[in-house]
Order: C-alpha cells, then sequence, then structure tokens
C-alpha cells in the first residue's frame, strides 16, 4: 500500500511540474534539470533518506508558483517593467503557498518558499542572510542559476560552462553558499557533460 501511495505521490509532483510547463514556454525541461543537479549536489555533502528526497522534490517544484503569475508577464520577451518585476518575485510565495497545503509538502514548502534568498542577505522574498537559509534552498539557488545561465533565454543566448562556473565563483560568499560552491567540484564536468548529451539527443528528433 505504501508503495501505491509513494507512486502516486510522484505522479502528482509531475502532473504539477508539467501544469507549470505547459503555462511557461521556457521552463520546459528546466525544473527537471534542477532537480537532477540539486540531487547531486545534495547527495555529494552527505544528505540522505527523507532530506535528500525533500530537496529533489522541492527542486521540481522550485518555480511552481509561476502558475500564478499572469501570462503576458512571464513570457514577455522585452524588459520587465518595475511592477511586473515585483510579480515575478512573488512566485516563492505563490508556491509555498501552494504546496503548504499538504501536511506532507510542508517541509518541501519551506525549501520552495527561500530559494531565492542570497548568502549576503540581498535575496527575496524575507531577506534571509546566510545559515538563516534552508540547506536546501541554498542548494536549489546554486543549480537554478547555473542551469539559468546555461541556457538559451529571449534576452540572450546560453553562456559556457566555463563562464557559468566564473560566475558562480564570482558570486561565492554574495549569492550562493561558499561551501557549497567549493563542492560541487567535478560535478561542474558531470553536469556538463549531461547538458551536451541532451543537446545531442534534442538536435537528433
Amino acid at each position: 500500500m505504501k508503495c501505491i501511495a509513494k507512486e502516486i505521490y510522484h505522479d502528482v509532483i509531475e502532473c504539477l511540474v508539467g501544469a507549470l510547463e505547459a503555462k511557461d514556454i521556457y521552463v520546459s525541461g528546466h525544473s527537471s534539470r534542477v532537480a537532477d543537479m540539486a540531487y547531486d549536489l545534495a547527495n555529494k555533502i552527505g544528505i540522505k533518506g527523507r532530506a535528500l528526497e525533500d530537496i529533489h522534490i522541492a527542486a521540481h517544484l522550485h518555480d511552481i508558483g509561476k502558475i500564478g503569475i499572469p501570462d503576458h508577464i512571464l513570457n514577455k520577451t522585452e524588459k520587465l517593467t518595475v511592477e511586473e518585476w515585483l510579480s515575478i518575485k512573488k512566485h516563492p510565495e505563490i508556491g509555498y503557498n501552494i504546496l503548504n497545503r499538504s501536511d506532507s509538502l510542508k517541509d518541501i514548502a519551506n525549501i520552495v518558499l527561500y530559494h531565492h534568498e542570497r548568502w549576503d542577505g540581498k535575496g527575496y522574498c524575507k531577506g534571509l542572510i546566510g545559515e538563516h537559509i534552508p540547506l536546501g534552498s541554498r542548494i536549489i539557488a546554486i543549480c537554478d542559476a547555473i542551469d539559468a545561465m546555461a541556457s538559451n533565454r529571449s534576452y540572450r543566448s546560453a553562456l559556457s560552462w566555463e563562464k557559468c562556473k566564473k560566475e558562480v565563483e564570482i558570486n561565492k560568499g554574495l549569492q550562493f553558499d561558499p561551501f557549497l560552491v567549493r563542492e560541487i567540484g567535478d560535478l561542474w564536468y558531470t553536469w556538463e557533460q549531461l547538458s551536451k548529451s541532451a543537446f545531442k539527443n534534442i538536435t537528433a528528433i
């Protein structure tokens, strides 16, 4: 019975991610890539069991709050206005409110709420500093930024992996947890190879 419940649980997660991907043309595949990277990094630093699974699921759902952002803002190709940017910045809280409805997702909701916080306290939406930010949120923050930089966007082409690595290093202790930046290590190579493999598969279709 537990296996069936767990299977349904994961199916619901996939459906939620699918709903977001249907709404946001730029998020397709992003959630899965961030989830895989977050799992790798969390596992590397020794996180196991339920905590590891929560981070993995939270990474899949980190942008679920964008469901509550108007389409014309979410898919806008021009520069956002101040008001539009403020609307976008609400998505962690919207995601938290969606997930917090379920008792079994409360820990995941908490990770999602803080995934845009910065190590230096200049993030959103609560302005938490350093280790006051949940570890799962800090992990997702790095992986989310890396995938965003390594992906094509309407306003720019994808950055090279070498450039991504330099940007993360520059922001060590500012945007990102310095310990986690150091711990990425050889995962940079692994993620780059997976990215190249995925690109080859897409172009072959």
